[in-house]
């Protein structure tokens, strides 16, 4: 079965960090771009950071410097370290697949991040 999993959201102070684990499991993560994105409650989901296959990186410019995404394949997980958090980053984080071959896509269900000032 195929799924992703998302974890480690959860209430911080300002200034505070998180990291957010996705664990996937049914697929070869090697083969997989991986991504997180956030999504406010009636707005569209919006891209945090994306690393290829490879291990290239990108990021929004509102999350650039604070936040650090990583891949372990061995360990089929993907994490977003998070760092000096804002209250304007309170939102649901989802992670994200995307297969370098086919472009098949597959999301987490999301976690949780809230932060308070």
């Amino acid at each position: 079965q195929v799924q992703l999993v998302e974890s480690g959201g959860g209430l911080v102070q300002a200034g505070g960090s998180l990291t957010l684990s996705c664990a996937t499991s049914g697929i070869y993560l090697n083969f997989y771009h991986m991504g997180w994105y956030r999504q406010v409650p009636g707005k569209q989901r919006e891209l945090v950071a994306t690393i290829t296959d490879g291990g290239s990186t990108n990021y929004s410019d509102s999350v650039k410097g604070r936040f650090t995404i990583s891949r372990d394949n061995a360990k089929n997980t993907v994490y977003l370290q998070m760092n000096s958090l804002k209250p304007e980053d309170t939102v649901n984080y989802y992670c994200r697949a995307e297969g370098r071959a086919l472009g098949r896509i597959i999301w987490g269900q999301g976690t949780q991040v809230t932060v308070s000032s």
